[in-house]
This record gives structure tokens, C-alpha cells and sequence, in this order.
């Protein structure tokens, strides 16, 4: 028996995650699998007509839902307001729309920045709405908590097959290097080139002791793909690199600094905040259904 035609939208796709899905597609092609991935250029998902007309065009069977408006720590702590309500517009146009045009499965994108800012590590899958998250992106967090809200009520009311991953921190090709948008890696990368351009020392927001688990694009795609194929449960689940190779800020700017060899000085200004000082996340669950995963060293990851 053949089987059965896929056709996967994804929302966010020109993303770094989605440009993550792409090259992973590429080296797995599947017959039975279309994939179609949708740039913010295509349709502003905030608004329901352009969300309908965009699944009318290409008539999904499965979504992938990346798409969303983010940002570093910095404009979150601004704009927290904007991040709510654009968010919460995006994800219920989206998997709405799903709805009502018969998708067979929704894969929505967390973050772990939706965890209890006051709880215990490492969280699981079970603590997302065990508290309230850090105060300097809670307009974000929230409405990211209602897509595991959403998806479980589809579930639930409509039998619906919509489900939720959480990611670690993501970094990779086509990443986003803005200082005021970026995360992490990326900031830092633009930083130390601005250093060596200028011949001026790295100087890093923080003290740089926050903990923080790094995931390759290509992976978190691999990953997210078996979700699409495999995973059956509402409930959502970590991908992440687990407890062992969590790192600090400092380490990951050193590292960074050593790989574009930059040999000046490197300063923290603690005058700056650090955000959340720790987001561990388990991946007992992952390991569950899959043991054996290898994910990349974040030094190998480009």
C-alpha cells in the first residue's frame, strides 16, 4: 500500500530553524513528503485572512509552527506587551486555521524560556506552568504557554493530532547576528568581529555565569522531523543536548572568541542583567524514545 501523500508547511521557515529543516530535508528526501517552507515575506500570520489565504494556496496536511516574533533579552524586557499579543495572534491564527482545514498534525515550537523562573532543576516537560516565568520576557513565555495550552485542547475538544516541542538554546547557519534581536551565540559572534575590528576588548552583557544548554539547527531539524513522523502524544517534549554539556556564558564566549581567534581582552559588565541564571532542562523523556540520538559538540556545530 503506498503511502499516504504529506504536504508539511513551515511557518518560520526562512528562520534559522527552519533553514535547519531545509538542509535536513535535503539529505532525506522523501517521496511521499512536500515540503513547503513560508518566509514572513509570504504572509503576516498575525492576520487571519493572510493565515487562510497562505493554507488555502497550499493545502497542508501537517505544519510545522516556527514562526514568531522574538528577541533578544534586551527588547524583550521593552517590549513585552508587543511579544504577548503578536504571539498570541500568530499561534491562534495558525493552528486554528489548521483546524479548520483539516491538518492532521501541528508540531508548535516552545522555548524554555516558558519555565518557572523560581522552581527546581533540571525542568521537565511536566513544570511548564508550575509558576510564573522570569519577568524580562513574561510577555513572550505566556503566550508560548498557550500553545501547550492550545494544542492540548484540540486534542482534547477535536481530537486533534497537535503537539509541542521545547528546544534549548539554538544557534547555526543563518542564525541571527543583530545585538538587539539576537541570541546568545550569534550576539557574541558579532561582538567579538566588532572587537577585532575596532581592536577593542570583548565586553559581554552579564557576569557571564548564567548555565545554558546549546543545540545545533541541524539537529534540533533531525529531531523535530522525527517529531513530525513519529511522536504521537499531545503532551509536549525537550530536545535538547542534555544536563552534561550545559555550559556557562563565559565558557561559550571564550569558546567563541578562541574559534574567530580573537586574542584581546574579555570583559564582563556586570552592570548589565543576566537574565534567567539557569534554564536546565531534562531530556529523560527524549532519551526515552531516543537513546542512541548523538548531537553535535557545540565546538563542531557550523
Amino acid at each position: 500500500m503506498a503511502a499516504e501523500k504529506k504536504v508539511i508547511l513551515v511557518t518560520g521557515g526562512s528562520g534559522l530553524v527552519g533553514k535547519g529543516l531545509q538542509h535536513v530535508v535535503e539529505q532525506d528526501k522523501r517521496a511521499d513528503e512536500t515540503w513547503v517552507f513560508l518566509s514572513s515575506k509570504e504572509a503576516d500570520l498575525t492576520k487571519q485572512d493572510e493565515t487562510q489565504a497562505i493554507f488555502e494556496k497550499h493545502r497542508p496536511t501537517h505544519v510545522i509552527h516556527l514562526a514568531a516574533k522574538v528577541g533578544g533579552l534586551y527588547k524583550n524586557l521593552n517590549s513585552n506587551l508587543d511579544f504577548f499579543r503578536d504571539n498570541m495572534a500568530i499561534n491562534d491564527n495558525v493552528l486554528n486555521t489548521s483546524y479548520k482545514t483539516g491538518v492532521r498534525k501541528v508540531i508548535s515550537c516552545l522555548s524554555t524560556c516558558i519555565f518557572p523562573d523560581k522552581t527546581t532543576f533540571p525542568v521537565d516537560e511536566t513544570m511548564i506552568h508550575n509558576g510564573a516565568p522570569h519577568q524580562s520576557n513574561y510577555g513572550y513565555a505566556y503566550a508560548k504557554r498557550m500553545l501547550d495550552v492550545q494544542s492540548r485542547a484540540y486534542h482534547a475538544q477535536h481530537g486533534r493530532n497537535f503537539t509541542s516541542v521545547v528546544p534549548t538554546n539554538v544557534y547555526g547557519p543563518h542564525d541571527n547576528f543583530n545585538l538587539e534581536d539576537g541570541h546568545v551565540l550569534p550576539g557574541l559572534m558579532h561582538k567579538v568581529y566588532m572587537a577585532k575590528k575596532e581592536g577593542s576588548p570583548l565586553t559581554v552583557w552579564g557576569t557571564g555565569k548564567p548555565l545554558r544548554q546549546f543545540i545545533f539547527s541541524r539537529d534540533l531539524a533531525k529531531l523535530i522531523i522525527w517529531v513530525m513522523r513519529e511522536y504521537e502524544e499531545a503532551d509536549p517534549i525537550i530536545l535538547s543536548v542534555g544536563e552534561e554539556d550545559e555550559v556557562t556564558v563565559k565558557d561559550a564566549a571564550l569558546a567563541v572568541a578562541e574559534a574567530m581567534n580573537f586574542k584581546g581582552e574579555v570583559i564582563f559588565d556586570t552592570t548589565k542583567s543576566d537574565g534567567q541564571t539557569k534554564k536546565t532542562a531534562s531530556i529523560v523523556k527524549l532519551r526515552r524514545y531516543l537513546p542512541n540520538f548523538k548531537f553535535t559538540p557545540m565546538k563542531e556545530g557550523t
